[in-house]
């Protein structure tokens, strides 16, 4: 993975994280996932009002990778406000816990190994919003974090039956480490903003307070622990409400039913009794299928992840946690 840090204000720190890449020799527009279409192009054209009115910063930050690049702004935008709408490309899995020693949210992202050297872990520190530790397979777009306030957050990317102008899933996640301190202040958000995409959103505060938001331009259903303490997600919806725009039985998910199906029985079992290392066994497949891909189809665990809410801790693997040993991250201070 790629460690970045990014400072001062959002405008200044994506121009220099473009030149950065520019003097290094890398052109973001030149890289083979730069995809952009006409239909892309009207997409993020649509979308770009939205996140003037609710989230101008980010666009600055884009507009500052351009200028740094010296590469289209307008293109720039088509690339990133359209992902997670178009395409089913990336798989993980999200769940959070609570019992009297912990408050911890475990998050694994899969997806193609062809690419997991550009993967990037970041330390954002900017002007008037939260710093966070967050990861992703993309930039400017965030897919798990924690920020300084402890509040935890995670996509589960959901096959785009449906999109419209909007926040697509990777934006959600960034707003919500800038802007939100708790499980409450991220849903109130997500019950205001226009979605663009399907996902769902793993949610846990330093409280314990925690929740599955499955969302999509339409509907926001929030998914509360019942009696016992904990939440579980993958790539598919499990409401009611949400069956309507479930993953086609056709749909390569990556084995999303059995990885939920695996997390959800393992806290089932445990009877409210949790702790770090059941988090690290779970992640790393000790009790069923959850990372064990054959890296020759393409597919792996790129990172997985795990933030120790309670204990202001953060572990990570850069790579497939069923061969690498979690580590801690110190560089990142939770208030």
């Amino acid at each position: 993975m790629y460690h970045g840090r990014f400072r001062n204000s959002h405008y200044e720190a994506g121009f220099h994280w473009g030149q950065m890449l520019k003097k290094h020799g890398i052109e973001i527009s030149k890289q083979h996932t730069f995809v952009i279409s006409e239909e892309r192009q009207k997409f993020a054209k649509g979308s770009i009002p939205i996140y003037k009115k609710y989230y101008p910063e980010i666009l600055e930050e884009i507009k500052g990778i351009a200028d740094g690049q010296e590469c289209s702004y307008e293109n720039l935008c088509t690339f990133l406000l359209s992902m997670y709408c178009f395409e089913f490309s990336n798989h993980c899995t999200c769940f959070a816990f609570k019992d009297n020693q912990n408050i911890i949210f475990g998050r694994n992202s899969d997806f193609l190994v062809e690419l997991e050297k550009l993967y990037m872990n970041c330390l954002y520190s900017l002007d008037n919003v939260y710093s966070f530790n967050g990861n992703t397979t993309a930039f400017v777009q965030i897919e798990d974090g924690v920020n300084e306030h402890g509040l935890a957050v995670g996509l589960t990317f959901i096959y785009p039956k449906v999109r419209e102008y909007g926040f697509n899933a990777g934006m959600l996640v960034r707003y919500i480490l800038e802007k939100c301190k708790t499980t409450e202040q991220a849903i109130a958000f997500l019950k205001k903003i226009p979605i663009a995409s399907q996902q769902t959103l793993t949610i846990l505060d330093r409280n314990g307070n925690m929740a599955i938001v499955e969302c999509n331009p339409y509907i926001v259903e929030v998914i509360y622990p019942d009696n016992d303490c904990y939440v579980v997600t993958a790539n598919n919806f499990n409401s009611i409400k949400m069956c309507p725009y479930k993953n086609e039985e056709c749909i390569d998910d990556w084995n999303s039913t059995e990885r939920y199906n695996v997390a959800y029985k393992t806290l089932k079992e445990q009877h409210g009794v949790y702790s770090l290392e059941l988090a690290k066994d779970i992640l790393s497949g000790k009790y069923g299928f959850m990372c064990q891909y054959d890296r020759k189809t393409g597919a792996d665990t790129v990172w997985s992840v795990i933030y120790d809410i309670k204990n202001k801790r953060i572990f990570r693997v850069e790579g497939n946690p069923s061969r690498k040993k979690f580590k801690e991250d110190t560089r990142f201070r939770i208030m």
